[in-house]
């Protein structure tokens, strides 16, 4: 597909998108964040895709921020805009999986582009951060309430008020990231997380992300009883049935998605 700051390619079941701007250390642009909305509806309304793997090109950014020529020109009306907040929603709200696979620094929108996915894998050279106080402003993509929820308060107000970037292996300390692999090794890791995730009958990994990411927002007793009635949509379905028939059988399972 034609983009301008973007790589978008399809394998079976998984979808990966690229942001392609290393001379900008692929920072986020207007443009590319229209691509990047573009891109990702393609990927949702593909009946064949499962998971959506997100990277940058090059090994010295995965996203290196907002570009700050824009964010330079920025007015009050264009900061109300949804922007990279209300993309990180949409990857919460969407039912694919999200992956990203962050190669280098992952800064500002970076950063927040990531925490809006399901996953966040690393390569050891990666480095996190929100450097936006620097500059006089503060996160406008959604660091501010969804770090605080994914690595606790404490170490959101030093990555967020100090705005010291952080390595990867202290991102896997926090809890920021779950897995800490080699350059070399990121893709084809996030590649197989991915093959595994789509392994699994369709609807699991779409009914186990919306209990996480919308029982969190409630009380315990609200999130308890949304897992019930998930359960309970769940139990009547071809592919419980076919679960259990292919564990007592001992072959693969044929997952129909209903």
């Amino acid at each position: 597909m034609g983009y301008e700051n973007l790589l978008y390619s399809k394998d079976g079941s998984l979808a990966f998108i690229t942001i392609n701007r290393p001379d900008k250390r692929n920072a986020i642009s207007i443009a590319t964040l229209s691509e990047l909305r573009e891109a990702v509806t393609i990927a949702v309304e593909d009946t064949e895709v499962r998971v959506v793997i997100f990277t940058g090109t090059g090994n010295k950014a995965f996203i290196a921020g907002a570009d700050l020529k824009e964010v330079a020109e920025r007015d009050l009306l264009k900061a109300l805009e949804p922007g990279i907040q209300g993309f990180a929603d949409d990857l919460t709200r969407f039912p694919k999986i999200f992956i990203a696979a962050i190669n280098g620094f992952c800064l500002g929108g970076g950063l927040e582009i990531a925490l809006g996915c399901d996953f966040r894998i690393a390569s050891t050279n990666a480095r996190f951060g929100t450097p936006e106080g620097s500059i006089g402003i503060i996160p406008g993509g959604g660091a501010t309430q969804r770090l605080p929820r994914l690595v606790g308060r404490g170490w959101a107000l030093e990555m967020l008020i100090m705005g010291n970037p952080i390595d990867a292996e202290q991102a896997l300390r926090i809890g920021l990231i779950t897995s800490l692999v080699s350059l070399e090794e990121l893709l084809p890791t996030a590649r197989k997380m991915a093959e595994h995730i789509a392994s699994k009958a369709p609807l699991i990994p779409r009914f186990m992300k919306a209990m996480v990411h919308y029982g969190m927002e409630g009380s315990m007793a609200s999130g308890l009883a949304l897992e019930k009635f998930a359960q309970s949509a769940l139990i009547e379905t071809d592919d419980k049935t076919e679960g259990i028939q292919s564990f007592l059988e001992k072959r693969p399972p044929n997952w129909k998605g209903k």
